[in-house]
């Protein structure tokens, strides 16, 4: 036989014994002091929190900080090539081409000079076997 059913007899005075009430509110109370607990002394939320906000706004200021420092580079990098690179590669066939001048005329002078002393040796050659 069930002992819980409605018009049981036992049915009711299970509901006079259990104090109902009285626990739930004792569960009610204590849930309370649990979310003021940890409303007022557990901060892990709000750290969290800050701590998600503090490494957003890092992030955001690095990737703007680098962006700033790319585009720098590449104005420097455009400028380099633009302006710096033809100068010098202008300036390097000028002082290339008087360079080999000189080298040309030094070399032809070494020729001549050594012509001339060629010459003398083969006039003392000649001179001595006479």
């Amino acid at each position: 036989m069930n002992s819980r059913v409605a018009g049981s007899p036992l049915h009711s005075l299970r509901k006079r014994d259990t104090p109902v009430p009285a626990a739930t509110s004792a569960q009610l109370i204590i849930k309370d002091l649990g979310e003021i607990h940890s409303r007022l002394l557990d901060h892990r939320p709000i750290i969290q929190g800050e701590a998600r906000y503090f490494i957003k706004e890092f992030e955001e200021k690095r990737g703007l900080r680098e962006l700033r420092v790319l585009e720098k580079l590449k104005s420097v990098v455009s400028e380099t090539n633009n302006q710096t690179l033809p100068s010098c590669q202008e300036a390097l066939h000028d002082n290339l081409n008087q360079a080999l001048q000189t080298l040309e005329t030094a070399n032809h002078i070494f020729h001549r000079l050594q012509q001339r002393e060629q010459e003398e040796t083969e006039l003392s050659g000649s001179n001595l076997r006479l």
